[in-house]
């Protein structure tokens, strides 16, 4: 006896097959034979800029396939930024970006993309702390100390940061909000000559990364008084957080990976996984170490939260203070 065949049964499992190939062949090979631009929108040298370059390196190591880094910067990151949100959905284009995502929105009249709309967020790579250091005869040796010597004071201090919207200037306003202090902001175009004129005795503090404080509070040429993330820094841990004294202050500069909007979810979920495996990998630990950078590695839920949590905790402190950078 002959079984009957269905005909339609047939049909609907060879177009299944047919499917297959675009869909999950390509995607387990992704991204053999291609190169992929990871964009950093600021200068070379910087913290945005060394972090993206040693993940380019180690995922051109796990992939096989060239991993370049192009940097674009300009007006405050929006130059890169901008170009990757417009940039084709294939994977082929990835941004490392830091606060500025969360808050230029808010600092720019305009910008041309929106931070969540038009971005897939893959993973955070790194957080580092900032770290509050002062000149060493401000006649302040703690946290509390600075606090009242503030109020005392009123609009008399100076601190200094990288440029307005960073997260070195959005330090120094948290405090201020927190503990009803009011001190002056002075800008400048990087950290090294903020730093500089710290221990010359031209500005009186600074909540800088802490890759570049540290050496400097270490060797004694300014004074620490504490990280602005709510622990300790495992390369600091002398330190305390401000937290401990100022509750609910909490500031992370951070730098992580996205990738235009419409980018296949297997594509982004391969870049997630393969980025968490290397910042774990020790070699790769132990250069991020050397920067005071605790790897990241989330979820592409995890860094969607993060991202709408710093969206909401600066927008509202930028539009009460009124800062803009334009």
């Amino acid at each position: 006896m002959t079984a009957r065949i269905d005909r339609r049964s047939i049909l609907a499992g060879a177009g299944a097959l047919l499917a297959m190939p675009s869909a999950s062949f390509g995607q387990q090979s992704w991204p053999q034979g291609r190169v992929v631009k990871l964009v950093v929108p600021f200068t070379p040298g910087g913290a945005t800029d060394v972090l993206g370059r040693l993940i380019a390196d180690k995922l051109s190591q796990t992939w096989g396939s060239g991993v370049i880094v192009e940097n674009r910067p300009g007006a405050g990151s929006n130059i890169g930024t901008e170009a990757v949100a417009k940039a084709e959905p294939n994977g082929e284009t990835l941004l490392i970006v830091s606060v500025g995502l969360a808050t230029n929105q808010y600092l720019y009249s305009k910008i041309n993309y929106d931070p969540i709309k038009d971005f897939a967020p893959i993973t955070m790579v790194a957080l580092v702390p900032n770290l509050l250091v002062v000149r060493n005869d401000l006649p302040v040796k703690s946290v509390a100390e600075l606090i009242a010597h503030a109020k005392a004071n009123p609009g008399k201090l100076t601190y200094a940061s990288s440029g307005v919207g960073t997260s070195l200037h959005l330090s120094g306003e948290l405090f201020q909000k927190l503990t009803g202090t009011k001190m002056v902001h002075v800008p400048y175009r990087g950290s090294a000559q903020a730093i500089q004129d710290l221990m010359g005795g031209r500005v009186d503090l600074i909540f800088d990364n802490i890759t570049s404080a540290l050496p400097q509070a270490k060797a004694g040429a300014i004074r620490g008084l504490g990280v602005t993330t709510a622990k300790r820094a495992p390369t600091a841990p002398e330190f305390p957080p401000i937290a401990e004294t100022v509750p609910g202050f909490d500031v992370s500069s951070w730098f992580a990976l996205f990738a235009p909007a419409k980018t296949p979810p297997a594509i982004i979920a391969k870049i997630q996984a393969d980025t968490k495996a290397g910042v774990t990998d020790p070699a790769l630990r132990a250069k991020m170490d050397a920067l005071a950078a605790e790897p990241g590695g989330w979820t592409q839920d995890e860094l969607a939260a993060f991202l709408r949590s710093e969206l909401k905790k600066w927008g509202d402190l930028i539009k009460e203070v009124g800062i803009k950078a334009d």
